[in-house]
């Protein structure tokens, strides 16, 4: 079997790539109170107004307990407001306050600034085969990584794949 130096493997460069990506969000959102979820319960919120935890979880790829938690702490720092459902009296709907809006305008701006940064390290014909093979390569990780039903079948506790969420960096 041929040895291949660690640096070498795809799946090491894309988390060195994820590792970096996500150190400069966070570095960026501490900076505004918001950690990367918050943020991007913001950016969803402010795309599509008026959505329940449930279907923020969804977008957002995270629990609906982890979104539960999420949204006290947004709402606790008055940057979303939650009001019962008009169809579901028992679903909250959650919306962006003024000041929500404000926070995530001034956060975006500086997280637009590596996105353009990045954009301009490529040319366009770069830019869109880089798209499609980070597409190609995500959709591997997503058949490749074991649910917790295919383990459980298999007796297998395993360390499991990380979750692969698809989320633009903006």
């Amino acid at each position: 079997m041929i040895e291949v130096p660690a640096e070498e493997y795809l799946c090491t460069r894309i988390r060195r790539t994820e590792q970096a990506l996500m150190a400069h969000h966070e570095a960026v959102l501490r900076g505004y109170g918001l950690t990367m979820t918050q943020y991007t319960v913001l950016l969803t919120l402010s795309r599509e107004d008026g959505m329940s935890g449930a279907q923020l979880a969804r977008s957002c790829g995270v629990t609906q307990q982890t979104m539960a938690s999420v949204l006290t702490g947004l709402q606790n720092k008055e940057l979303i407001v939650r009001e019962a459902s008009p169809v579901h009296a028992k679903v909250l709907i959650a919306s962006l306050t003024e000041q929500g809006r404000r926070v995530l305008d001034g956060a975006y701006r500086e997280v637009i600034v590596l996105e353009r940064a990045l954009a301009d390290a490529f040319t366009p014909v770069e830019r869109d085969s880089l798209c499609e093979l980070l597409e190609r390569a995500t959709a591997v990780l997503v058949r490749q990584t074991p649910s917790a039903e295919s383990r459980a079948a298999t007796g297998s506790a395993g360390t499991g794949a990380a979750d692969v969420r698809h989320s633009s960096s903006a």
